[in-house]
């Protein structure tokens, strides 16, 4: 049986299924708490469930005569009808980054542990809602993709899928991160949606560029999209180490941060990346969840799209 400390470093199973418990406190449905992220913005039409008030407009030839507002025709003196939006399925898919980058934590987990919970919680609170959910899966050598469904059985055998490509992951010899593996899980992903899909991407963004950016539009042209943006601690704050272990798998090397300016560059580097994700996703009014890997991520998850309100 894995020990705690195992499970920080690499997800399992049975981690994964107990995470169901947890997928309470947040939401990705349109209705949001006052705090929440999402508040607030503006929504597509096809969300969820049932009749949802769209608009009040004035009476055209052919409306349903039932749909007259009354109240606001006798104020007005112009006949005026409430129109209301069918609110159908919404698919999601939870788009996952499991590459060598992902690899890496300082504190408590690592980045790839931190999106394999991110992704099972939401899987479980889409499963709660009623709604499908699949999944693409990518590492530095090969995207998987699972269609979405609403079966129990299905979500726990990409579930298992998730978990093999984690335990994959290495820093021995001949594993090598390959930035364009992004973009290339990007396109798998807009050749999957159509209309109307919720996607969940997480990752750390790694390798994001231009390509990157222009397929995150298209697809956002006709879907809903929220990247949850994976960090580790350390990456914001090297400098302050006072010396660090780096190791290749064979061997370990200690090195001094305050050395050449090594901490101070590679936390400029980090800084201007991170924000350069950001601004791009701000700019197409993309939402974006910072999650780090040294705070639990279901308190992340409840306070950045729950607005700390549990809801059942």
């Amino acid at each position: 049986m894995a020990t705690e400390h195992a499970r920080d470093i690499y997800v399992d199973l049975a981690s994964l299924m107990r995470l169901r418990f947890n997928a309470r406190g947040f939401s990705y449905l349109p209705r949001q708490p006052v705090r929440s992220l999402l508040s607030g913005r503006k929504r597509s039409r096809l969300r969820g469930r049932g009749l949802d008030f769209d608009e009040l407009r004035h009476y055209r030839p052919g409306d349903d005569i039932r749909t007259m507002d009354w109240r606001v025709t006798n104020r007005t003196g112009k006949p005026h009808v409430r129109v209301y939006t069918e609110e159908r399925d919404r698919p999601v898919i939870v788009v996952v980054d499991q590459r060598l980058p992902m690899f890496f934590g300082s504190e408590k987990k690592m980045k790839s542990v931190v999106a394999a919970e991110i992704a099972a919680l939401t899987a479980w609170r889409v499963l709660s809602s009623g709604d499908r959910v699949g999944a693409i899966l990518f590492n530095d050598t090969r995207s998987l993709e699972r269609k979405p469904s609403r079966s129990e059985k299905k979500v726990m055998n990409w579930f298992g899928d998730l978990v093999a490509m984690n335990n994959e992951l290495s820093v021995a010899p001949g594993h090598e991160s390959n930035p364009a593996a992004l973009c290339d899980a990007l396109r798998l992903l807009e050749r999957s949606v159509s209309h109307d899909y919720l996607v969940v991407l997480i990752s750390d963004f790694y390798g994001w560029d231009q390509e990157s950016l222009g397929v995150i539009r298209r697809i956002g042209q006709h879907n809903d999209i929220i990247c949850s943006l994976i960090y580790d601690p350390l990456e914001q704050n090297i400098s302050n180490a006072h010396s660090l272990v780096i190791s290749d798998g064979r061997f370990q090397l200690e090195i001094d941060p305050e050395e050449h300016n090594i901490g101070d560059r590679f936390e400029a580097s980090f800084k201007s990346s991170f924000a350069h994700v950001q601004d791009d996703l701000r700019q197409h009014n993309i939402p974006i969840l910072p999650v780090d890997t040294a705070e639990p991520v279901t308190d992340q998850l409840r306070h950045k799209l729950g607005g700390q309100r549990v809801l059942q």
